[in-house]
């Protein structure tokens, strides 16, 4: 952090999101955010009804009118977007915040005082013109109203309040009109078309101009650091972007599938007006078609991660794509406002597991050194997908037009311009589906109807607070080694760190390790000794390891199930799904973030361990099952583990163990010296 970015101290002893809102400063530049935010997807409400009703009653002029004005609040944005990093790093922060939310305020209300299509559509690109340059200004201001460590927190509630406002909104768009619509039926206030929309416009520039008013509460805000350093150029960067996604299968799945999402959510939103015009429905159902694409997608976002968790991620991205194609193609042919409703929700659903999904994979596969890029590729090609959607899909909608189709004498179905375009675009979110799962596939020998039906009833616990790290590998690997370095350098980074083991970390389970360790035990059935090692684990993560991650402590355990798997059921040949079933009820189903799995030859680990205990006794071919195991369910689920060669140097291993990890910190409480 630089002198010139002086951030006031957080308050003692918190963490997280309360920790960040308690910061006066951020607290009124959030709930500026939060004005301007609502007001903004107010106003795109807004505004695509205004065109509508400046459009006149012609089919095609209303596609126009809308996909225009879309369009408009996209191009911008891709031509003034490189100058407002320029503009965020040289002028006084909070001025430039001011000024554009007042500008923003100023030409919304300039809307329905002049009242014409034109002067809408150059209010429009006016509008983004100044967002272009006020949204790079409200991310690099952030970083300078908290902590290093509370950035991450500030990040996510900015994110919440940017796109969360949406939902609201259009509430706030629904109850507008309706109330528009009741006071123009009784008292004749607003007369019908554009002038039943003013008040919506008025509103919006309302909220702007609170978000302006709120903004200058926040207090003296540094200047841009225009440090002056050399950047790659616009066009080079997109060249060294466009070069990597090219000759990497993985990203170029993820990209195309990402692109694809947008694409079908704005398909959506740029001929939702025009289709529940269709259905009768009238302003408050756009507002409600609307407002159910963006619950869908905060859905997915949310509970994305939670999704077929037994399933690998590259496996769930095009799926997610595809099924979200599926029900575009639902909304096209069934012509009910409930259903539409009920099938936008569940397509933005699929497009937020995508999404979250996409972006997951890209932060964690891209290289470091082309990340940055990549991001800001995926980026203009979302807003040049959406460019071309939005200004195409009307266009698409005005040529194709309405069209009756006679089933019997008394049956006729009538299919507008809206839903053939909608139809069009569902074939084409599932071919980028498809795509982006042949790219993506991880595991192209199994079937993933097979994979989804053997993950099911068996749904993996992840700890919301804290981190859990397994270390895993046969006998030899160098486990404890690496769990005792990256206990410490955890605990030199400020974190709370419970290094344990299993079997035998607390007083029954040190008992249990005698039994099942001891040479001196003699011969135990194989049953018996996976039900003592499964009684260890439920001594264990009863007593030390779920205590430690309420408290939001970093748990780095020496072993944990996937040692019962590979020894217990490949090692002793039990059936595996009896072992695990046993094994995931004694730890309440309870999964590692990462699992770490140090991979050695079992004579190169066997000559490293000392006196044999009954398990390093084995024979090599039982070590060699049990090492087979262990890669299995590594590939399995490669978002939750790390493979490393044991055989590499200490300090090797120690440095991509930490970079691994690192991700998942944010979990964790930092500064916690009472529990140290």
């Amino acid at each position: 952090m630089s002198t010139a970015d002086p951030v006031p101290p957080a308050p003692a002893g918190t963490s997280g999101v309360r920790a960040v809102l308690a910061i006066g400063v951020f607290r009124r530049f959030w709930l500026a955010l939060g004005a301007a935010s609502l007001a903004d997807w107010v106003g795109l409400l807004a505004l695509t009804a205004f065109a509508n009703a400046l459009a006149g009653s012609d089919y095609a002029d209303k596609n126009f009118a809308i996909g225009g004005v879309l369009f408009l609040r996209v191009v911008p944005a891709l031509l003034i977007g490189p100058f407002g990093g320029y503009v965020a790093d040289r002028l006084d922060r909070r001025t430039t915040l001011v000024i554009g939310l007042f500008a923003r305020a100023a030409l919304f209300a300039s809307i329905p005082l002049v009242g014409t299509l034109w002067w809408l559509f150059a209010a429009t690109v006016l509008v983004e013109a100044v967002n272009a340059v006020w949204l790079p200004t409200k991310d690099a201001t952030v970083p300078t109203l908290v902590e290093p460590e509370q950035l991450d927190d500030a990040n996510r509630v900015n994110l919440a309040t940017t796109y969360g406002s949406a939902l609201p909104a259009a509430v706030v768009f629904i109850a507008l009109t309706s109330l528009t619509e009741a006071l123009d039926s009784m008292l004749g206030w607003f007369g019908s078309g554009a002038g039943a929309l003013a008040p919506t416009l008025y509103v919006t520039a309302a909220g702007f101009a609170l978000g302006g008013v709120l903004c200058m509460t926040v207090g003296d805000l540094s200047r841009g650091g225009a440090a002056g350093a050399d950047q790659p150029g616009m066009f080079r960067s997109i060249g060294d972007g466009w070069a990597y996604v090219g000759r990497t299968p993985l990203v170029r799945g993820l990209v195309l599938g990402i692109v694809g999402a947008f694409a079908a959510g704005g398909v959506v939103i740029g001929l939702g007006r025009v289709y529940v015009t269709d259905l009768g429905a009238g302003d408050p159902g756009y507002g409600v078609l609307f407002g159910a694409v963006f619950l869908g997608l905060g859905l997915g976002m949310w509970t994305g991660p939670r999704v077929l968790t037994q399933v690998t991620r590259r496996r769930i991205f095009g799926p997610s794509l595809v099924a979200a194609g599926v029900f575009l193609a639902l909304i096209a042919a069934i012509g009910n406002m409930v259903l539409a409703a009920l099938f936008v929700t569940a397509l933005g659903f699929c497009a937020g597991v995508a999404w979250v999904t996409g972006y997951t994979l890209l932060g964690r596969e891209v290289a470091g050194d082309v990340r940055g890029r990549t991001f800001a590729l995926v980026q203009s090609l979302v807003r040049l997908s959406l460019a071309v959607v939005l200004a195409a899909a009307p266009l698409i909608a005005g040529v194709i037009g309405a069209h009756r189709f006679r089933v019997n004498d008394d049956v006729t179905l009538t299919y507008s311009g809206a839903q053939f375009t909608f139809l069009l675009a569902a074939l084409v979110a599932v071919g980028f589906g498809v795509v982006s799962f042949r790219q993506m596939n991880d595991r192209p020998g199994v079937s993933l109807v097979s994979e989804i039906a053997g993950a099911r009833g068996r749904s993996a616990a992840y700890a919301e607070r804290g981190v859990f790290i397994a270390l895993e590998g046969g006998e030899g690997a160098g486990k404890s080694t690496q769990a005792r370095a990256l206990a410490q350098w955890l605990t030199g980074s400020g974190f709370e760190v419970v290094l344990t083991r299993e079997p035998g970390d607390t007083p029954v389970g040190l008992k249990l390790r005698e039994i099942v360790l001891d040479p001196a035990t003699g011969q135990l059935s194989d049953r018996t000794e996976a039900l003592l090692y499964a009684a260890d684990k439920a001594e264990h993560v009863e007593v030390v390891v779920l205590p430690a991650l309420g408290r939001g402590a970093v748990v780095v355990t020496d072993r944990y199930v996937d040692s019962t798997l590979a020894y217990q059921g490949a090692g002793r040949a039990l059936e595996r799904g009896e072992v695990e079933s046993v094994a995931r009820w004694a730890t309440s189903q309870l999964r590692p973030h990462l699992t770490v799995l140090l991979d050695v030859e079992p004579r190169v680990g066997l000559a490293r361990a000392g006196e044999p205990d009954r398990l390093e006794a084995e024979p090599v071919e039982f070590h060699a099952r049990v090492r087979q195991t262990f890669l299995d369910l590594a590939a399995a689920d490669p978002d939750h583990y790390l493979v490393l060669d044991g055989a590499q140097e200490l300090e090797t291993i120690a440095a991509a163990v930490r970079e691994r990890v690192t991700p998942f910190l944010h979990l964790a409480r930092r500064h916690v010296g009472e529990h140290a």
